[in-house]
């Protein structure tokens, strides 16, 4: 078994979630929260879409022109969310972005998300490797409104 410590590993989940996204595809259903999310440092424009169930996501979908990184990312946090509650989901969240700034985090909760660890050596990738875990957070605020 190979260690997620191996490069070509983390690019092979990388392009696997880029050429085969999870999740991916808009729902015409008003249940869900929706959130238009657009980065100024690459082409990423994403629509975020959330259902809740109470205090769990029950689904996550998202849609847009995307560059690998942002539509990998969004695929892989899409999956990682679906069916934790909102304060299982932050503490995803909290350890993703605490490993984007280099700040402590615990490697085994972030499951494939771990692919995106060397993303601080690029900064101008950080913004593509956070969009759609940005507009996740906003959608569970505006639900908690």
């Amino acid at each position: 078994m190979r260690s997620l410590n191996d490069p070509q590993l983390l690019r092979e989940i990388i392009m696997d979630h880029y050429e085969h996204p999870r999740n991916r595809g808009l729902v015409d259903d008003d249940s869900y929260h929706k959130i238009n999310m657009n980065s100024e440092t690459c082409i990423d424009n994403l629509d975020i879409q959330v259902k809740f169930d109470g205090d769990k996501i029950a689904d996550v979908r998202y849609d847009g022109e995307a560059c690998a990184i942002c539509t990998s990312s969004t695929s892989i946090m899409s999956e990682l969310v679906k069916g934790k509650t909102k304060q299982e989901a932050q503490e995803i969240i909290d350890n993703y972005m605490n490993m984007i700034y280099e700040k402590d985090y615990d490697p085994d909760i972030l499951e494939e998300a771990i692919a995106f660890q060397n993303t601080h050596k690029q900064a101008n990738r950080i913004k593509c490797a956070t969009l759609g875990w940005s507009g996740l957070v906003a959608l569970m605020k505006e639900s908690e409104e």
